[in-house]
């Protein structure tokens, strides 16, 4: 088996990145060896982060997951330690890794291009025999909650030295990185998954409800969400996603219910029967920076949006309403609920408007960046 493209990315299979989007498109025609996630963070002792080592050592008791179809690449499970700001770490992890994964590159009739979405790869971006390398940058990692910062942003400062392409998933994002080799790939939709008419979900409350989908993390604005809440008592606020944070005070709001993790595939069957979808984010560096996927997801499901200010609204604004403020945002949600008379009709407007930039288009534009190279 030649590997045409060896990817450094999150665990494959869970709640899809930008990067699984993109390269489940490119597995018909290419090889693709995945290497489930290295850590951006120090672990901390919580049930969270000790599930996730142990999750990460049974997988490595596992023999190596075949190539199990057309839409799944080759997985590698990677012994690596969690600690970026460790120079003894990383100079351990390189030797980890490119001792695991050299056999799966040995009696290659061509290199491969090495890609990674996170800077914790930058050891052996080099190592591998590739003839090209590819940092694919979808956040802002020097302000992503949940990530060592300093270490990590030396990590990508040294990435961006090293690789010959870097796309960005946002203009804000591509301005950090050398104009001269970088080019911005802004993400996609499964127009097809979200915009194909869904079951009304069982757990979903009776309307109105408004609703939001994604982690609920330090970039969600708690305190916005209650008072929104408040003011709308009538209304159910539904809440869908892992909790990364405290949300305890978000729960004592009677009207706020929390539904928990869905799978991917499931959402259509929330977003298609809720009455108005909420991005209700914080003003930070990172937002200021984000692509949100959910953003064309909710329009490719018909879903009205209602959503605090940030720049990747640009192109979208017709389509939702915006404010930072609590009694603003409480009357745009109101004002949907009492004037969306033709259904229908935006629904399709909503959905025609992100026809033109589903993930297999998007992979299109990435097939000739990776030609080019």
């Amino acid at each position: 088996m030649n590997i045409d493209l060896l990817v450094f990315g999150e665990d494959w299979g869970g709640h899809p990145s930008s990067t699984q989007h993109l390269m489940k498109h490119l597995l018909a025609d290419n090889e693709v060896l995945w290497v489930n996630s290295l850590g951006l963070r120090r672990p901390r002792l919580n049930l969270r982060d000790m599930s996730r080592i142990w999750n990460k050592l049974t997988a490595l008791l596992q023999a190596p997951t075949p190539k199990l179809s057309g839409a799944h690449p080759s997985l590698v499970n990677p012994m690596a330690l969690p600690f970026p700001g460790s120079s003894l770490a990383r100079t351990v992890n390189k030797e980890l890794l490119t001792n695991k994964l050299r056999p799966y590159l040995k009696d290659q009739s061509e290199a491969p291009i090495l890609w990674t979405s996170l800077p914790s790869a930058v050891d052996v971006v080099g190592k591998m025999g590739e003839r090209a390398a590819i940092y694919y940058c979808g956040d802002d990692f020097s302000a992503l909650d949940g990530v060592d910062h300093a270490p990590v942003a030396k990590m990508e400062q040294e990435l961006v030295e090293k690789c010959q392409l870097i796309i960005a998933a946002s203009p804000k994002l591509a301005e950090k990185f050398p104009a001269g080799k970088t080019l911005v790939l802004p993400h996609g939709v499964d127009c097809e998954m979200f915009g194909q008419p869904a079951e009304r979900a069982s757990d979903l409350p009776d309307g109105p409800v408004a609703g939001f989908y994604g982690a609920l993390a330090g970039w969600f604005d708690q305190e916005l969400y209650i008072e929104v809440a408040k003011r709308l008592p009538h209304w159910t606020f539904v809440l869908i996603g892992p909790a990364h944070t405290d949300i305890s005070v978000l729960l004592k709001q009677p009207n706020i219910v929390w539904l928990g993790p869905k799978p991917h595939h499931e959402l259509p069957h929330y977003s298609q029967h809720w009455d108005v979808g909420l991005l209700p984010f914080l003003r930070n560096e990172q937002i200021e920076a984000c692509n949100p996927l959910k953003l064309r997801e909710y329009l490719a499901a018909g879903s009205p949006v209602v959503s605090t200010d940030f720049p990747a609204l640009d192109g979208y604004r017709d389509l939702v309403k915006v404010s930072n403020a609590a009694d603003g945002f409480a009357a745009a949600i109101e004002e949907i609920g009492n004037t969306e008379k033709h259904r229908e009709l935006m629904k399709e407007i909503r959905r025609n408007r992100v026809n033109r930039e589903s993930w297999t288009q998007r992979a299109e534009d990435l097939k000739e960046m990776l030609n080019a190279l």
